[in-house]
């Protein structure tokens, strides 16, 4: 069947093209160009570099903090007190004034319009139709009518006549200005293109072309002369500036640092801690004997402060307790 046949194997690649040979004059002009643009780009890429090295560190450190605090200050100073002076000026007063204008124009007007306006217009309006329909009617039988039948018998014949005379006339000045122009402009025209320009603006064309190319090659090599300066700078400044410091930190400062913690800071604020327990315990001790001797005083001015006698809240107690079950209470029992 032939659902069961395999699908057909696709096509063979296309062969790779072989590279177009170049000619003498592109090879000639390639490599004084390269030379030169190379010579020219390295420092101009380098300078490049480091501009924007120093562009982005300025950004980071100054530009953007500087930037956020305008525009803090700017929205503090300009745009927040407007926002507050819309908000709660402007748009309550604009209501306001909108709301009284509703109620002494809009309303008065509308009524106008409703009871006055509308009847009188539509009084005018049927006025004006039937003017306006009988002058249609004499301006169609006293003004269109004839001048339809002199245009159609009249002017239409004579249009013809003159529109072929002037078409006849036309076409004879058109062509001969066609050949005139053909031969004395159009020719020259062609020939100075195609023997002068044409090749001209291909010699032009690969001097471009190499020229753009010699700068691409140029600008690439110059990244990686920028690259591989800039690396060298980072491994000096290391080796030179943060070796030595993290050198100093790690063998010098964090020895020191471990022994001033352990021999001064730590036992200082032990003693510390211990002196601070001390005075809470004092002060609270004193506290304590202030409220005595307050107590005290106030003993011996006053005596003593006064038992509080229970309250007979006449409810009965022990077996005398009221309960459902029986029939003698606390109130009727004698």
């Amino acid at each position: 069947m032939d659902l069961d046949k395999p699908p057909p194997p696709p096509p063979p690649p296309a062969p790779p093209q072989a590279p177009r040979p170049e000619g003498c004059l592109t090879v000639a002009i390639r490599i004084p160009v390269r030379i030169i643009a190379l010579v020219v780009v390295v420092p101009v890429r380098l300078l490049w570099d480091a501009l924007v090295v120093a562009g982005r560190f300025l950004n980071r450190t100054v530009l953007r903090p500087v930037g956020r605090a305008l525009l803090w200050m700017g929205r503090a100073l300009f745009v927040w007190p407007w926002v507050a002076l819309w908000r709660y000026v402007v748009v309550p007063v604009a209501k306001g004034l909108g709301r009284v204008g509703y109620v002494l124009l809009v309303v008065p007007a509308v009524w106008v319009y409703r009871s006055v306006l509308t009847p009188l217009g539509h009084g005018i309006a049927w006025l004006a139709r039937g003017v306006w329909a009988g002058l249609a009617w004499l301006g169609r039988y006293l003004v269109v009518v004839p001048c339809g039948w002199l245009y159609r018998y009249l002017l239409a014949p004579v249009g013809r006549g003159i529109a072929w005379l002037a078409g006849v006339v036309l076409t004879g000045i058109g062509l001969t200005l066609y050949w005139t122009t053909h031969v004395l402009f159009v020719l020259p025209a062609l020939a100075v293109w195609r023997w002068v320009l044409v090749p001209v603006g291909r010699v032009l064309a690969v001097i471009g072309r190499e020229v753009g190319e010699a700068l691409g090659h140029a600008w690439r090599i110059a990244g990686y002369v920028s690259r591989a300066v800039g690396r060298f700078l980072g491994t000096l400044f290391r080796w030179i500036l943060w070796e030595p410091v993290r050198w100093v930190y790690r063998t010098v400062l964090t020895p020191v640092g471990h022994l001033v913690r352990d021999a001064v800071l730590r036992p200082v604020a032990e003693a510390v801690r211990s002196a601070g327990r001390a005075t809470r315990q004092a002060l609270a001790a004193a506290r304590r004997s202030v409220r005595q001797a307050r107590a005290d005083a106030r003993r011996m001015l006053f005596g003593e402060p006064r038992t509080p006698q229970p309250v007979d809240r006449r409810e009965p107690t022990g077996r005398e307790t009221r309960t459902l079950g029986s029939s003698t209470t606390a109130l009727t029992k004698d």
